[in-house]
């Protein structure tokens, strides 16, 4: 379980417990005291946590479990032999230890999205060299992945998102005053704070527009996104007769996290059957107020590093806008000044860590400049 202390990271140890899975290794980050306590839980062979807590996380953990505190720790733990590595590491710092899974020919339950957004096709052929395999676990590409089973694939016409809107659909119609607090109110999901002002901003809608192109092999000109605030219905694949399949559940992730392990099997889950009434609804999204998902197909039409360089800068304006540093209406103006700063390269492993570094550096002066007003 990579990320094993992170909103996907508890959930999936809570289906851990619903299917008596063997955890073979919990990788974190800081956070000592939910870390000793899934030990404690789990007794996997091995914990890997963040260098500076080491000390502190190795006498609390169980008898028969081994500590790796040191530098790469996670891609380590992400090559033991297991049935699935469970990758939930946001951001870059995810994309290492998914490579060494796919690697050691494992089966990848992908929850970090950057990784098929930024490297996409380098891990599809990693993957394809050493026998590994990716399975989506946001509920969105789960969906999809749901209802493309058995289908002609050359038959699809279309794959659509739904998005819920985030807490700003229906206002302010000024964005430039909202708060952090405001902005993590998420109508629909438990998620962790990044990932929700990504929510909020509809750049992580943009970030799964990149991820189902990859993930699915599918032109972006043919993903769509739709507003579906009752966030039931979390994909549909659109095909070329008229018919439409939706994938339709609760707002409930530990579904698809079992999905992505289990697969076809579906075993039974300790819920109760989800109620099917009420009203739902289905809108466009408004690029105009939330302009980061159209910088996310313009990154992914330009290709090479070009959405490497996007994620970096939004890996930079989302905490500047936590931290106070940068008003929320201007973390799509960060992400287009980068975009349009940092030329994109053709793709490779250099290539991506060149173009991480430049437009972090980037994204800082233009953050740096609208702080003080220059």
């Amino acid at each position: 379980m990579l990320g094993s202390t992170g909103s996907i990271g508890t959930q999936t140890l809570e289906v851990a417990r619903w299917r008596e899975w063997r955890v073979t290794a919990l990788v974190a980050g800081r956070d000592v005291d939910r870390l000793a306590a899934q030990a404690d839980a789990f007794r996997p062979e091995v914990v890997a946590c963040d260098p500076s807590v080491a000390d502190v996380l190795a006498p609390r953990l169980p008898g028969g479990t081994r500590l790796d505190g040191a530098p790469g720790a996670a891609e380590r733990a992400a090559r033991l032999p297991a049935d699935t590595v469970i990758a939930a590491i946001p951001g870059m710092a995810g994309l290492a230890p998914v490579r060494a899974a796919l690697g050691e020919g494992r089966h990848v339950a992908l929850a970090t999205k950057e990784a098929m957004v930024v490297a996409g096709p380098l891990m599809r052929a990693e993957a394809a060299r050493h026998g590994g395999r990716i399975t989506p676990v946001d509920s969105e590409h789960a969906g999809v992945d749901q209802a493309l089973r058995g289908q002609n694939r050359e038959a699809v016409a279309a794959i659509v998102l739904t998005a819920s809107g985030g807490p700003f659909r229906e206002g302010p119609a000024d964005l430039r005053q909202v708060t952090p607090a405001q902005a993590l109110k998420h109508p629909t999901w438990r998620m962790g704070p990044k990932v929700t002002i990504d929510s909020a901003t509809l750049f992580n809608k943009g970030l799964e527009v990149l991820e189902a192109h990859h993930l699915f092999e599918v032109p972006l000109d043919r993903i769509e996104v739709v507003v579906h605030p009752q966030s039931w219905v979390h994909a549909l694949v659109r095909f070329r007769d008229g018919n439409l399949l939706a994938q339709v559940g609760p707002h409930d992730m530990r579904l698809p996290i079992q999905w992505a392990v289990e697969g076809d099997a579906r075993p039974a889950v300790p819920l109760d059957p989800f109620p099917l009434r009420g009203r739902w609804e289905f809108e466009p999204p408004d690029v105009d107020r939330f302009p980061a998902l159209g910088l996310a197909y313009e990154a992914g039409r330009r290709g090479g590093t070009a959405p490497a360089i996007l994620n970096a800068a939004d890996e930079v304006a989302v905490p500047a806008f936590l931290d106070g540093r940068l008003p929320f209406d201007a973390i799509p103006q960060v992400l287009a000044a980068t975009l349009d700063g940092v030329a994109p390269e053709a793709l490779g492993w250099e290539a991506l860590r060149e173009a991480d570094a430049d437009a972090r550096r980037v994204a800082g002066d233009v953050v740096g400049r609208r702080a003080t007003g220059a």
